[in-house]
């Protein structure tokens, strides 16, 4: 027995041994350190071929210590290695790829520790885990995320938030077997999630939405601005953007929910719990149906609240093709125009489920104001036809009224010769575009064929020039003033 028993322990000891051999930690000297640096302290830990680089045991950055990839390079890591930073993790260089050895293989992730400072840059990141970010000091930009698995370093999404106020910026997110975006349900955390394209992702079918967000930091807004959030319709599972607050009084939402496309998922958008204040502002919501089932999703946005306290401030956004366009239940609250601080202007089209319209269901006591509102796109409506896609207090006596006269959808239905005389010049186009601002057009926004925002130019009265130094390829150009928009093809040769 003794033998055996010593056995055992140098048997454990010996594991114990070769997996701290397993994983190296930098020096913790202050120092900052490469790739091409690790290699030579450790050549067990990474390899080199040129541009392209190894990573074959884990890596812990040091809490004094700054890892930096400033040059375009691939680093390919191994089945289940994780990469730690306490310090600083940097990448700066134009093109970066992080990938396994073997993508059928994927490697655990990254884990930012809490204090850790994280910039990361031009950088694509796939079959790996996905991003444990317990630190608030974290920024992602211009970044691809994409065929990232679940069961590795994180659990709620390919990007998974805890505290403070992150930065996630021009990403494209795609076909994740998690959400894009999480945060833990009393995190508290405040994100600026601006200028994405998201498509795909949560590929599991789990019940969770693309963002998947809990309470956010007392005084701190949640923003969630100019994003394309694009669902796969095979999976009937899986929603546009959610927001709760399951904590009551303890805990909040505050919140800019604006210019953003949502497409083709289980439902839009759903904001759940009191103490929650939110602007929700010209979205596009179409086509959130996939799971075919009104009475468990598919709005294009849900309010649900089982106490009072939820204010939810919504105007200029658009709605075509759900099964419901808004749900209020329980105890929640939307403004959809006051005719005073809110103007409104929200366009209904075609929501619906079982051959019955439904712009909005009341499914509360609560009386809502929703003036100034487009009820039924594309035609000026008698006040009984709109009546007809209201669902409330006429239809049943223990809900609360929708205030929705008065109505408009002459105004907000632009016509579509409006633009008929504006151009722009030249198309192809190589350097940049020129054209007469006779409509008073703000902004000039260019989209790839993806829907990234890639441009963004204010514009003037009178004649614009534009530069648009963007590669060769389609892009859409989207001209906007404080009331209408055209969206015109331009071609960059």
């Amino acid at each position: 027995m003794k033998n055996i028993t010593l056995s055992i322990l140098l048997t454990f000891f010996a594991v114990g041994f070769m997996l701290a051999q397993e994983t190296y930690t930098t020096p913790n000297d202050g120092g900052t350190y490469t790739l091409d640096d690790i290699a030579a302290l450790s050549a067990t830990t990474v390899t080199v071929s040129g541009t392209d680089y190894t990573l074959l045991e884990n890596l812990i950055i040091a809490e004094n210590d700054t890892f930096l990839i400033d040059q375009d390079l691939t680093l390919s890591i191994d089945i289940d290695l994780l990469i730690t930073v306490f310090g600083a993790f940097n990448i700066t260089a134009d093109a970066t790829t992080i990938t396994a050895i073997d993508t059928a293989n994927p490697y655990e992730g990254f884990r930012f520790e809490e204090f850790s400072s994280i910039d990361l840059q031009n950088t694509t990141i796939e079959y790996g885990g996905g991003l444990r970010v317990l630190t608030e000091d974290f920024s992602i930009d211009n970044c691809t995320l994409t065929n990232n698995v679940e069961g590795g370093a994180t659990t709620g999404g390919v990007i998974s938030l805890f505290r403070g106020t992150p930065q996630i910026t021009n990403n494209t997110i795609t076909f994740n077997a998690l959400p894009a975006v999480s945060s833990g349900a009393n995190s508290g955390v405040s994100p600026n999630i601006s200028n994405n394209y998201l498509e795909g992702n949560n590929q599991s079918n789990s019940n969770r939405p693309q963002i998947n967000l809990g309470i956010t930091n007392p005084g701190d807004t949640l923003r969630i601005i100019q994003n394309t959030i694009i669902g796969d319709r095979s999976l009937d599972m899986v929603g546009g953007i959610a927001v709760a607050n399951f904590f009551g009084g303890s805990g909040n939402i505050l919140a800019r929910i604006d210019d953003n496309t949502i497409v083709d998922n289980r439902y839009g958008m759903n904001i759940v719990g009191s103490n929650s204040f939110a602007f929700v502002t010209n979205n596009i919501i179409e086509d959130n149906d996939t799971q075919g089932l009104p009475n468990s999703g598919g709005s294009g946005i849900s309010l649900n609240s089982a106490s009072a306290g939820m204010e939810v401030i919504a105007s200029g956004n658009e709605f075509r093709r759900n099964l419901w366009g808004i749900t209020v239940i329980d105890q929640a609250s939307i403004n959809l125009g006051d005719g005073e601080d809110n103007t409104g202007e929200n366009v209904f089209s075609e929501n619906g489920n079982g051959g019955v319209t439904y712009a909005i269901y009341n499914n509360t006591a609560n009386t809502l104001q929703a003036k100034n509102n487009c009820w039924i796109e594309g035609q000026e409506s008698e006040e009984q036809e709109v009546e007809d896609v209201i669902f409330h207090v006429v239809d049943d006596s223990t809900l609360g009224e929708v205030i929705f006269d008065p109505f408009l959808c002459g105004v907000l239905n632009v016509n579509e010769n409006t633009f008929a005389n504006f151009n722009f010049y030249p198309n192809p186009a190589s350097s940049q575009i020129q054209f007469n601002n006779q409509y008073s057009f703000k902004t000039l926004n260019i989209y790839n064929v993806t829907g990234k925002l890639v441009s963004k130019t204010s514009l003037t009265e009178g004649e614009n020039t534009v530069k648009t130094n963007l590669p060769s390829g389609v892009y859409f150009a989207r001209f906007s003033n404080n009331s209408e928009s055209t969206t015109e093809k331009l071609v960059i040769k």
